[in-house]
């Protein structure tokens, strides 16, 4: 729920959190926004789904190849196909659907990068594709800084009419989870830092991209997976504890007033629990809703 809301409002979509929550738990279109717009999020959201299933079935090592031609169509078709129905994409030829490579030249974007000629996509991503089932290939760069490389070659090629940086951060995501990772989630207060990392990488600068990827990592790591496994009452740092209702820095100013029950270790580190956390959000809201 949280990927699709972010990864679709980076693009331009502008509902808001609640309604992508009624639109993908109870199925309700909530507000008067354009039909492509819920749309754009069942998409990505069905498409998710199917990236994180793979986490899912994944043995011990990554498959070999890691990543197909045939699951790159397939992501594209599953994110695009809800939208396409409503909304297809003006002058696009019944070959440039869901799951097909454009047959147009694209016009060189505001930023400067110029996709390839349509006639140049297939052996293009093959090329990519290729570095990517090699990306585990010992190397002197930083995992997290050659799949930023890989992300930005995605979205050089653009090998779909619409909907490549949707896909291009699917298949980040697919990738990462088939090498054992949390998926990456760029946040959308995060847009133009994105941007500008994927400028840097159309220059040959990978860095502050592969550092975005590592924090967005780390940072569903101590949202989801730590509370998973500690539990509601085991200590966890306070990064693992917040949320979209209460961030970290609201947590450590509660911690320091002594108003969320919490401990800070030798490290200077506070850490609390999900039942401690949970206890002072009722509470705040009981003072909001007193005399």
């Amino acid at each position: 729920m949280h990927e699709a809301h972010h990864s679709t409002a980076i693009e331009g979509n502008t509902l808001v959190l609640r309604q992508v929550e009624e639109l993908l738990h109870a199925g309700r279109a909530v507000g008067s926004k354009q039909l492509a717009e819920y749309m754009e999020v069942t998409g990505y959201a069905t498409a998710a789904r199917w990236v994180y299933d793979q986490a899912l079935e994944r043995d011990e090592a990554p498959p070999a190849p890691i990543l197909s031609l045939t699951e790159i169509r397939h992501v594209h078709r599953l994110s695009i196909s809800p939208v396409w129905d409503v909304a297809p994409r003006a002058h696009a030829t019944d070959q440039e659907g869901p799951g097909n490579f454009r047959q147009h030249d694209i016009a060189r974007f505001s930023a400067g990068m110029t996709p390839p000629s349509h006639i140049l996509v297939p052996p293009r991503l093959q090329d990519w594709l290729d570095a990517a089932n090699g990306v585990t290939q010992p190397s002197e760069r930083h995992i997290m800084e050659r799949l930023g490389r890989l992300h930005v070659h995605f979205e050089q090629v653009h090998p779909f009419l619409d909907g490549n940086g949707r896909v291009g951060r699917l298949l980040l995501n697919l990738l990462l989870t088939r090498l054992g990772y949390p998926p990456a989630i760029i946040q959308k207060r995060d847009r133009e830092r994105y941007l500008r990392a994927l400028r840097l990488g159309d220059a040959g600068n990978f860095g502050a991209l592969g550092e975005m990827i590592a924090r967005a990592v780390l940072d569903n790591l101590y949202r989801f997976v730590v509370p998973a496994v500690a539990g509601p009452v085991r200590l966890v740092p306070l990064a693992a504890l917040s949320t979209e209702t209460i961030s970290v820095v609201a947590l450590r100013n509660a911690a320091e007033r002594g108003r969320l029950q919490a401990q800070r270790g030798t490290d200077g580190q506070w850490r609390s629990s999900r039942a401690w956390v949970d206890e002072y959000l009722a509470s705040r809201y009981r003072r909001r809703d007193g005399p």
